[in-house]
């Protein structure tokens, strides 16, 4: 038996001795044998194993772990809904060393269930609405070892709720809509700090929290304005504010003053992704372009001040848009998807200034671009599927350098694409979901090992 997988914090520091051991990855099980699959869904890492739902003709869709390649096995954890009909697990969520996520047993409704990974550990929490109607918990966001969430009791409403996994740390954080529901959404975590939108009344708020009575507002809009993208940088949060007629504003909050940055007509910015103390995004271009600026949709950098909110680059010159996408930070690197209009949706590389911002490479060489998607970072190594003549949609991985950008072996050889994507790590692997001929949408794994371990690794 090999050593156990060490934590993710010293992995990192290992990053540059980690290596995969083969350029083919494995399919792990074929849970549903036959040209549909599985289909897994909502792949997390918790407890040193992979968690994430999939639907077998006998379970129906239930939840399931993998221990990938080191100990081969993946199984059903516990037939929550038992028989054909399903509990559709949802919302995934680890905080400390257990899996949260919600499902229906047909018996209390959907309620908020918790997982150790083993079928006596899958349990319900509480029953938070009694009887078949359930809770229907939804928006969990993990803090330390609890999660909060939003859930109807069927007395306050949608409110803010907390767990640390018991009955009893269960309970009702703050009802800020009595007689009503606020609808907490939008959950994100900056510094310490929860951060959500919820209404009261006719008016939509951002709120602060330290996840105890007394939330404070640190935005407020008529209810027709929509609070999107909360992303955190640092012990800021910045946001987005629409009003519902073509116009969204930039904004940041931190320690509870909210300033507006900036605003952009047309399409909403979207990608948001802190880099290094900075925020990184793509904005403008749609149909209603942006007033004034014949930019179109390009790459954007915020330090969190007005002036500091700024284009990073046209990489497409002129009213066109490269369309940046996919957005995925390696170190202090962003790497990217876009179009600069003469060689096709291809890998670009930028550090938030125009200087290093460039083509990192060039996959199908010309106009027709091989259209990365789904780029990740694991192990100090960028992960993401494109589409070159020949060998249609497959995975590729990259380690920060051209010649070191390569596709893996072909899950589904000639033109056919395997369309990978959900690209997770988990213990020794980088698991991804990638469909064939013969086993359809399965789960597949790319081994890992520290130094010269991968010696006598052999598939199973």
């Amino acid at each position: 038996m090999e050593p156990a997988p060490v934590s993710e914090d010293a992995a990192a520091r290992e990053a540059s001795a980690w290596r995969p051991c083969t350029s083919s990855a494995w399919l792990l099980a074929d849970i549903n044998p036959g040209s549909v699959g599985s289909r897994p869904r909502e792949l997390v890492h918790a407890a040193g194993a992979l968690f994430f739902t999939a639907e077998d003709a006998t379970h129906g869709r239930e939840l399931w772990v993998s221990t990938g390649t080191s100990v081969p096995g993946t199984s059903l954890v516990k037939d929550i809904r038992p028989g054909k009909a399903t509990s559709n697990p949802r919302r995934l969520t680890v905080a400390g060393d257990r899996l949260f996520f919600t499902a229906d047993d047909a018996v209390h409704g959907r309620e908020l269930w918790v997982s150790d990974g083993t079928a006596a550990g899958t349990v319900m929490v509480k029953d938070i609405w009694p009887g078949a109607v359930g809770s229907t918990p939804d928006q969990l966001l993990a803090f330390g070892d609890v999660v909060y969430f939003a859930a109807n009791d069927g007395v306050s409403g949608i409110e803010l709720w907390r767990s640390d996994g018991t009955p009893e740390g269960t309970f009702l954080v703050e009802d800020l809509s009595p007689g009503g529901s606020s609808s907490p959404r939008r959950l994100a975590r900056a510094g310490d700090a929860l951060y959500f939108a919820a209404n009261v009344g006719s008016t939509v708020y951002l709120w602060r929290s330290q996840g105890v009575p007394g939330a404070t507002s640190v935005f407020a809009a008529p209810e027709s304005h929509l609070v999107l993208s909360l992303t955190s940088v640092d012990s800021s949060v910045f946001f987005l504010a629409s009003d519902g007629a073509g116009e969204t504003q930039l904004w940041r909050s931190s320690h509870g003053a909210s300033e507006a940055l900036r605003s952009f007509p047309g399409l909403y910015p979207h990608d948001l992704t802190a880099l290094g103390g900075r925020l990184v995004f793509s904005a403008g271009g749609g149909e209603e372009e942006l007033a004034g600026d014949p930019h179109g949709e390009e790459l954007w950098v915020s330090d969190g001040t007005a002036g500091g909110s700024t284009m990073v680059k046209d990489l497409r010159p002129g009213s066109g848009s490269s369309a940046p996408g996919a957005l995925s930070v390696q170190g202090e690197w962003l790497y990217f998807a876009a179009d600069d209009g003469s060689r096709g949706r291809e890998l670009w590389r930028s550090d938030g200034t125009p200087g290093g911002t460039s083509l990192f490479r060039e996959l199908v060489p010309g106009a027709q671009g091989s259209s990365p998607e789904g780029l990740t970072t694991h192990f100090g190594l960028l992960f993401f599927s494109a589409e070159t003549p020949g060998s249609g949609r497959e995975p590729w991985m990259s380690d920060g350098t051209a010649a070191g950008t390569v596709p893996l072996t072909e899950l589904a050889p000639g033109a056919a694409s395997s369309n990978p994507g959900t690209f997770v790590r988990a213990g020794w692997d980088v698991f991804f979901i990638a469909t064939d001929a013969e086993h359809g949408e399965e789960l597949w794994a790319l081994p890992f090992r520290p130094g010269g371990r991968c010696h006598g690794l052999v598939a199973q």
